[in-house]
């Protein structure tokens, strides 16, 4: 019977353990089915980059012929007159992204050199004339290595026969500016258009006066500028509307200068009184005013508070400092430890010799001086009369751009790895927008994605087996809580009790629930004596098992208790 019912207890741990090993291999099961689907997680197919067929005054593409239409400057910039002599030494290339590469085959122009200065320009088959037509400037900007402090705007040059291409710098004149720029908290998308002066045939910068951000990011950016002959202007940021406005109105300098300007020659009169508030002439001082009268005087009325201890010093030698064990009395003299705040003065009103406090004087008064009154000389605020400007003029149509021939990029950076593509100059916002589809709305999603997959995942923290709850999940917590109860039992079983008693618990009433059905069953053959004897002793035995597991898992309850108590302590 001892035999039956040891083999019986086995049973139910063997139960209990084939029960875990199912567990961990549903949980090994669901590990291999999560690692195969991560690993399922790889970077999208690339479209494969195909010239386009549409035509337009300029579009780029950066195919195979490029470079017979871009020569790199060399020229010195120009520094008007300052010490420094820069030259244009950066080298550029045409080459397929090397960061989130979006399309397979597809090259652009890049800065290769950071901290350099750069300079590249194409002409134009013909020129472009704006006038009368809507001008659209589209191009791809790729930060490759980020972007901290550097342009990567692009130029329109204005037409001329003196445009060399070996002698392109910041001195070449432009048509417009167009692009981002960054350093520091500076980060602006430029739009500057050069205007001629009708009266003087002098050109001047005219600068988006609130410019939108650039997006500083590794994926492609698509930047376009929209500018119809009505002077209404749009920017867009991959094919988003970001700005909109007026070259009339959202401009500094404006394009116009005002009708009316403050007459040069006319001076303030030398009897014109701007003094609005004068102090009064016949005011007197009052024969009580005491200007000797100090600011604060002794409290008379004050009294020493009860808890003052005026035999107490403020400071006093430090108990806790010791004398170091290299000081020499007759070298360095009698050692003298250093004082501390008086810690008996802490906890009342103060402690030494007492003394009156001040207080504000109640005939402190000042320094007299008059009151202010309304000036009755006084005539405004003097401001010279308008005349009319004999500068000035009005032009309607600031729309009409001077003729432009080529596009150049002349640019500082700090970081190389800029790319830029996909090029579109001409009148046409739909074969603009085509161009874009072609392109820059097939590539991003991809870099988007690419970008997503190397992102750092923030892995989850597995939880403790303590900070687990039955009603979270069930399965996993009694997986964990029987693995640790194993674990620990393995080195101590009276400390697996104590430190997982839901399990010490759970086997010692299987346990018990098997010996009771056992018996019970045993009984209903009334056996002998010997066999009952057995029976009630087993019972007896299986009780006081019972109550041990119980003071165990009490015992458990507190040790972990006091566990948590003390890592709550550590953390404070």
């Amino acid at each position: 019977m001892k035999f039956n019912v040891a083999a019986a207890a086995a049973g139910t741990l063997l139960l209990a353990s084939g029960a875990y090993a199912e567990d961990q291999k549903v949980l090994k099961d669901e590990a291999s089915s999560a690692a195969a689907e991560a690993s399922s997680k790889v970077a999208p197919p690339l479209p494969t980059f195909t010239p386009t067929k549409l035509k337009a005054p300029f579009l780029e593409q950066f195919t195979d012929d490029w470079d017979k239409r871009w020569k790199p400057s060399h020229a010195k910039k120009d520094t008007k007159g300052a010490e420094e002599e820069w030259a244009y030494v950066g080298e550029w290339s045409v080459e397929e992204p090397t960061v989130y590469k979006g399309m397979e085959g597809d090259k652009g122009l890049v800065v290769k050199n950071a901290a350099a200065h750069h300079a590249i320009s194409a002409k134009f088959p013909k020129k472009i004339d704006p006038k009368g037509k809507s001008l659209v400037v589209q191009y791809e900007v790729k930060l490759q290595s980020g972007l901290e402090c550097g342009g990567a705007y692009m130029k329109l040059l204005r037409d001329n026969k003196a445009l060399h291409q070996e002698e392109f710098s910041n001195a070449t004149p432009y048509v417009i500016m167009f692009g981002p720029d960054k350093c520091g908290h500076t980060n602006k998308v430029h739009f500057i258009f050069n205007h001629k002066n009708p009266k003087t045939g002098e050109y001047e910068e005219k600068h988006l006066s609130a410019p939108p951000s650039a997006k500083i990011v590794k994926t492609t950016e698509l930047y376009t500028l929209i500018v119809h002959p009505n002077n209404t202007y749009i920017i867009q940021q991959n094919g988003e509307q970001v700005k909109e406005g007026s070259l009339l109105e959202d401009f500094t300098p404006a394009v116009n200068p005002p009708k009316e300007i403050d007459d040069p020659k006319d001076t303030k009169p030398e009897d014109w009184v701007d003094e609005a508030r004068i102090s009064d002439p016949d005011a007197k001082k009052p024969d009580d005013w005491d200007e000797d009268a100090p600011y604060e005087i002794i409290d008379e009325d004050a009294t020493q508070p009860a808890d003052w201890l005026v035999d107490e010093p403020l400071t006093v030698p430090d108990p806790e400092a010791q004398k170091p064990e290299d000081w020499d009395d007759e070298e360095d003299g009698d050692w003298i430890a250093p004082t501390v705040p008086n810690p008996k003065c802490a906890d009342v009103s103060g402690c030494g010799p007492w003394t009156k406090p001040m207080k504000k004087n109640p005939d402190y008064k000042g320094k007299w001086t008059a009151p202010l009154i309304d000036n009755p000389a006084y005539k405004g605020v003097w401001a010279p009369r308008k005349i009319k400007n004999p500068d000035y003029f009005e032009d309607k149509t600031p729309a009409n751009f001077e003729p432009i021939g080529a596009i150049g990029f002349e640019l500082w950076t700090m970081q190389n790895n800029i790319l830029f593509d996909n090029i579109y100059v001409g009148h046409s916002v739909e074969d603009a927008k085509k161009l874009a589809e072609e392109t820059f709305f097939k590539k991003h999603p991809v870099e988007e994605a690419l970008e997503s997959l190397d992102k750092p995942k923030e892995e989850e923290k597995p939880k403790s087996p303590s900070d687990l709850k039955f009603l979270d999940d069930p399965k996993t917590y009694l997986t964990e809580k029987f693995d640790l109860f194993v674990t620990i039992f393995k080195k101590d079983p009276i400390e697996a009790i104590k430190f997982v008693p839901e399990i010490a618990g759970g086997l010692a009433a299987a346990f018990i629930t098997l010996v009771s059905l056992l018996f019970g069953v045993l009984g209903l053959f009334s056996a002998p004596a010997p066999v009952k004897k057995v029976a009630t002793d087993a019972k007896e035995k299986a009780k006081d098992v019972k109550d041990k597991v119980a003071e165990a898992a009490t015992t458990g309850a507190e040790t972990v208790k006091a566990e948590v108590n003390k890592r709550t302590t550590r953390k404070a």
